[in-house]
């Protein structure tokens, strides 16, 4: 018998929208998607209408900024009530859902919805826990999101964790099996095609639990990743990485708050739901996220950069070019250097950073950002899923984007176990209507 504790995981009860509820209005992305494009969540709401979604379950980030988010709040935890009372989520018994999703840019990208232990994980930089980290984690992007879960009912995650499996042992073997469906449905605004299948047979979790057993052995972990450490590093955190540090957050509130904490061990806020990606599946593709900057001087930006990288011993030139693409070749030649395209309004170039110290371009330009930013307000910065979105928005007065380079998703986990969590937002899972969409549910009270 696997004991699925030891490997920080539980067989959760999901909850799924009851059969008449259409799927393709429930569904919708992930909150933090599209956060400088309002006009992409419109588009959603109108589709949605008056239907059950879970729209109404989820504070979508382009709105956090705006007055009303405590009434935003109190209207998702009342949604939550209603849809519980009113019978529009039904509990599938104690199993995982294993899935299938197809989008525009892959055929077939496969993950398994299990329950993952928050005792196992610690964001906090140079922890070596059971599930980790893959970026830093921005702990002042907490707070509004530990409003949205205090006192919500329902977690809906778009969380994705990572499980480094080359053999593809643990969920590629579930679809030889003879399972239920229970969803099979187009996503919308470009979303998809999303399937999915109840795993409840005690044999199969057996089975997964065996297999993630062997992925989890000291021994293996050691030689893999060419290290001495004791602690293994089993789960590395992908898409949802504030999501999943704000259900730790709640739950070691619960955990201080109690009189005796033994007591609430069993507590669902405990566990977090999750979908499970095994990074080596072809279709899962790292994408690198991008930085736009807002009401921003672009000569006074630049200007500042070189400075900067002066004092750190790293000097830097900027060159303009005619176009992006003569940007982008300029830096695909460059050597011993980190050079990063750039647009501003009308122009665009390459800020070249010679001899740089840190491994990553995203690194070196995070580093002199954040600088730039301390004493200026006004300024502000958004992470942006692909090239076409950064142009749009570079290219507005005032503005600044930087284009940069991903990150190989085979060197995440040796790079995770050997030197620690990334710099913030440094890749993505995908483009950004690759994101995971909302659908399944758990209950997080008692």
């Amino acid at each position: 018998m696997i004991n699925l504790e030891k490997l920080a995981m539980a067989v959760p009860t999901i909850l799924l929208p009851k059969a008449a509820v259409d799927l393709r209005r429930w569904a919708v992305i992930a909150c933090d998607q599209y956060t400088s494009e309002p006009e992409y969540w419109k588009a959603v709401d109108q589709i949605v209408a008056d239907q059950p979604s879970t729209l109404r379950l989820i504070f979508p980030e382009v709105y956090l900024e705006e007055a009303d988010s405590d009434a935003r709040i109190a209207g998702i935890n009342s949604s939550m009530d209603r849809y519980l009372a009113e019978g529009i989520l039904a509990a599938q018994g104690q199993g995982f859902i294993l899935l299938d999703r197809k989008t525009c840019h892959a055929s077939s990208r496969k993950g398994l919805m299990v329950a993952l232990d928050l005792e196992a994980y610690d964001y906090r930089p140079g922890t070596k826990t059971f599930i980790r980290a893959t970026e830093g984690t921005i702990v002042d992007r907490l707070p509004p999101r530990i409003r949205v879960r205090k006192n919500a009912a329902l977690e809906l995650p778009h969380i994705m964790v990572l499980i480094d499996d080359p053999e593809r042992t643990v969920i590629e073997p579930l679809f030889d099996e003879n399972l239920m469906q229970v969803y099979d449905f187009e996503l919308m605004q470009n979303g998809g095609h999303l399937r999915g299948w109840k795993v409840t047979q005690r044999s199969l979790i057996e089975q997964v639990g065996r297999a993630l057993e062997r992925l989890a052995d000291k021994e293996r972990f050691q030689k893999r990743y060419d290290v001495t450490d004791d602690q293994v590093m089993l789960y590395a955190m992908g898409d949802g990485n504030h999501s999943f540090a704000t259900a730790k957050a709640i739950w070691e509130q619960i955990k201080a708050d109690a009189a005796d904490p033994d007591e609430i061990m069993d507590h669902p806020a405990r566990f977090a739901l999750v979908e499970l990606v095994n990074v080596h599946d072809p279709g899962l593709e790292f994408e690198a996220i991008h930085r736009v900057l807002f009401a921003v001087d672009p000569d006074e930006l630049l200007g500042n950069a070189g400075n900067f990288y002066r004092q750190a011993g790293t000097p830097c030139r900027v060159e303009w070019t005619a176009d992006l693409s003569a940007a982008n070749a300029a830096a695909a030649e460059a050597k011993s250097c980190h050079a990063i395209p750039f647009v501003a309004g009308d122009r665009f170039g390459l800020l070249r950073i010679d001899d740089p110290t840190l491994t990553l371009e995203v690194a070196t330009l995070q580093n002199f950002l954040d600088d730039f930013m301390k004493n200026r307000s006004r300024v502000r910065i958004d992470y942006i899923h692909g090239d076409e979105a950064v142009t749009r928005l570079g290219r507005q007065q005032g503005n600044v984007g930087f284009y940069l380079p991903p990150v190989s998703k085979h060197d995440l986990f040796r790079t995770i176990v050997r030197d620690g969590a990334l710099p913030r937002k440094t890749f993505s899972m995908g483009e950004a209507d690759e994101k995971r969409f909302y659908l399944e549910a758990r209950r997080i009270t008692r």
